[in-house]
C-alpha cells in the first residue's frame, strides 16, 4: 500500500518532467491590400479669382496747376478724342497771352525800325557816303531786332500753350472709369482728375503664383466668367505677365486679354478663370497608402519574391484627400500596401487580399 502510493506520487512528476518545452510562436503574416503603380496622363484644372479692367487705361491730368473750373464728367461717361473733360480757370494764362502778343508787337516794330536803318546804310555803304563802322552797327541792329522778335515768337507760343494747358482733353475715345477733384479746388500739375478705359477692350486681371507661371502651357487658352454667374463667360489669351512679384503676396499680376466679351462683364466685376495644365505622365497612388517616417512622407513597397515590406521615402508633388501624387521615390510596376499600413513594420510577412493598378 505504502509502495502504491509513493507510485501514484511520483508518476505526475516523472510525466512532467518529460513534457518538451513550449516553442516560439511563428511571425504573424499581416493581411493587405495593395496597388501596382503605373504611370498615367493627368492634366489639373486650376481656378483663380481676378477682376475686370480696360485693356489700355490712362490716368489724365493738367500739365500746371490752379484752380478747377468745371469737372463734370461722371461715371461711365463716353468720351471722344478731343473732348474737353475738365478746365481749369485760364485768367492768369490769359494774361500772359496778352502780355506776350504785346511783346512780339513791340519787337516787330523795332525790327522794322533796324532794318529801314540798315537798307539806308547799305545804299550809303555802296555810294561810298558812310563808314564801315556806321555800316556795321546797323548790320548789328538788324540781327539784334530780329533775334528779339524770334524770343517774343517763341515767347508767344508758350503763352498760347499755358492757355490751352488750363483744358482737358481726352486723347483717345473711351468711357470714364474714375473721377478725382471737384470743381472749386485747386489741383497740383500731374494730379489725376479722370481715368479713361480707352477703347472697348477688356482684360481679365489675376494674381497668379510663379510656380503656375513656370510650368503652365505656352499661349494657354483660359475660360473666364463672372464668379456671380458662371453662365457669363469668354475666352482669352495671357496678354500681360508683370515683370515682378508683388512685394505683400509674391504673386504676378497676370492680364488676359479677352475675345469678345459680353456687355455684362462690366469693369471691375469679379470674374474666375479656369486653366488646364498639360496633361503629362505622372505616378498617383491612393492616399491611403500614405505614412510618414523621419518626419517624411513614405509607402510599403512589397518585395513580390519574399512577400515583405519595406519602408520607402517618396517626394510628392500634390496631393488631395482621394489621390497623391508621387514625383520621385517609386517606379512604375512596384508594388505598394494600400491598405493595413499602420499594422506593419519593415520585414513584415504579408498576405495581399487584393491588387489592382492606378
Amino acid at each position: 500500500m505504502r509502495q502504491t502510493g509513493l507510485m501514484v506520487l511520483v508518476a505526475p512528476m516523472l510525466l512532467a518532467g518529460c513534457e518538451r518545452e513550449p516553442e516560439t510562436a511563428a511571425p504573424a503574416i499581416r493581411p493587405v491590400r495593395t496597388v501596382t503603380v503605373e504611370k498615367s496622363k493627368a492634366g489639373t484644372l486650376l481656378t483663380f479669382t481676378g477682376r475686370i479692367e480696360a485693356e489700355d487705361e490712362v490716368s489724365l491730368s493738367f500739365r500746371i496747376g490752379g484752380r478747377l473750373l468745371e469737372n463734370n464728367g461722371k461715371l461711365g461717361d463716353r468720351v471722344q478724342r478731343g473732348q474737353v473733360v475738365a478746365r481749369l480757370e485760364s485768367q492768369n494764362e490769359m494774361n500772359g497771352l496778352r502780355q506776350a502778343q504785346a511783346a512780339l508787337a513791340a519787337a516787330q516794330g523795332q525790327l522794322v525800325q533796324a532794318r529801314n536803318q540798315f537798307e539806308r546804310q547799305q545804299t550809303l555803304f555802296a555810294q561810298g557816303w558812310t563808314t564801315n563802322v556806321n555800316f556795321d552797327q546797323a548790320k548789328q541792329g538788324q540781327q539784334t531786332a530780329q533775334s528779339q522778335v524770334d524770343a517774343a515768337e517763341a515767347q508767344l507760343k508758350i503763352a498760347h500753350d499755358q492757355v490751352s494747358f488750363t483744358e482737358l482733353k481726352a486723347d483717345a475715345p473711351g468711357v470714364l472709369t474714375a473721377t478725382g477733384p471737384a470743381a472749386g479746388e485747386v489741383v497740383q500739375p500731374g494730379q489725376s482728375i479722370v481715368r479713361v478705359a480707352r477703347k472697348d477692350g477688356r482684360d481679365a486681371v489675376f494674381d497668379i503664383p510663379a510656380q503656375v507661371i513656370r510650368t503652365a502651357p505656352s499661349d494657354p487658352e483660359i475660360s473666364v466668367s463672372l464668379t456671380d454667374d458662371r453662365t457669363v463667360t469668354a475666352q482669352g489669351r495671357i496678354r500681360e505677365v508683370a515683370p515682378q512679384a508683388n512685394p505683400a503676396t509674391r504673386t504676378f499680376e497676370v492680364k488676359v486679354g479677352l475675345t469678345d466679351p459680353p456687355p455684362a462683364m462690366l469693369l471691375g466685376a469679379t470674374v474666375t478663370g479656369r486653366l488646364q495644365m498639360e496633361a503629362v505622365p505622372i505616378i498617383e497612388i491612393p492616399a491611403t497608402a500614405l505614412t510618414r517616417v523621419n518626419q517624411q512622407p513614405a509607402v510599403w513597397v512589397v518585395d513580390p519574391s519574399k512577400n515583405t515590406v519595406s519602408l520607402r521615402n517618396i517626394d510628392v508633388l500634390r496631393f488631395n484627400q482621394a489621390l497623391v501624387a508621387v514625383s520621385q521615390g517609386i517606379d512604375t510596376g512596384e508594388i505598394v500596401v494600400t491598405a493595413g499600413v499602420q499594422a506593419l513594420h519593415p520585414g513584415q510577412k504579408i498576405r495581399i487580399l487584393g491588387s489592382g493598378s492606378s
